[in-house]
């Protein structure tokens, strides 16, 4: 190139502020605002659902304190209250009791009257036991099984096959199939 084809630098200033650059970062400008608007906007729109987010978080733990709080009353309430149905049970038979003792020291009172009254209250316990899973344990005349049975003393007995209950000294108990006491037996040898 000479001289005159190559621009001064007079020239060459001139061309980098050119108008048309001018325009050119204007736009840069422009798009530069509406993305920084924007932004803003879903940042405000972000900032306002995590604002709704915390506030159901807070109900959903409070719900659940709620929850745990009502279950623990609940439980108090069943461990204090659960056995007033059995309760109702005993009283009942407490009642029946006054009444046999009452009818055993009238006048004229026989002891069959009074035999009669006792055992209707012990068939009343023993029913008012069952409608609880309370189930008795008389093993008169069967094997010996020492999961449910206690052996209090051996008898040779020829008349029975040897570790068979002969007679009962105490009943035993089961609650839901559960042992709650054992019957005291008498095994034959």
């Amino acid at each position: 190139m000479s001289e005159q084809e190559q621009p001064s630098a007079t020239e060459v200033e001139l061309d980098i502020n050119k108008p048309e650059d001018a325009v050119e970062t204007g736009a840069e400008s422009v798009l530069e605002e509406i993305t920084v608007e924007s932004v803003q906007a879903q940042l405000e729109v972000a900032l306002a659902k995590i604002d709704e987010q915390q506030g159901d978080v807070l109900r959903a733990q409070a719900d659940a304190q709620n929850i745990r709080r009502r279950s623990e009353q609940d439980v108090a309430k069943a461990h204090k209250f659960g056995q007033e149905k059995l309760m109702a049970e005993v009283v009942s038979l407490l009642d029946n009791l006054g009444r046999a003792i009452e009818a055993g020291s009238a006048e004229g009172a026989s002891l069959k009257s009074l035999l009669e009254g006792v055992k209707m209250s012990q068939k009343m316990l023993l029913d008012g036991l069952k409608k609880f899973n309370v189930d008795q344990l008389d093993p008169h005349g069967e094997p010996f099984n020492p999961a449910v049975h206690e052996a209090m003393t051996a008898v040779p007995n020829p008349d029975l096959e040897p570790n068979t209950v002969m007679e009962v000294f105490q009943k035993g108990y089961t609650l839901n199939g559960r042992l709650v006491r054992p019957a005291m037996v008498v095994v034959s040898k």
